[in-house]
């Protein structure tokens, strides 16, 4: 079975927060700071370090 990345990511996150709770201002600073470091000179860096 083959599920699309933005599915599988809305799941587990919709389940993170009904599980653990995070407060809000916490997931929108990850969710913007992910934003912007994906379109920073940093990209790169993190691709290689995650592969």
């Amino acid at each position: 079975m083959q599920v699309p990345l933005w599915l599988a990511l809305l799941a587990v996150g919709y389940l993170g927060v009904k599980l653990i709770r995070p407060p809000w201002w916490l997931i929108a600073v990850l969710l913007l700071g992910g934003y912007l470091i994906a379109d920073s000179v940093l990209a790169p860096v993190i691709d290689n370090a995650v592969k």
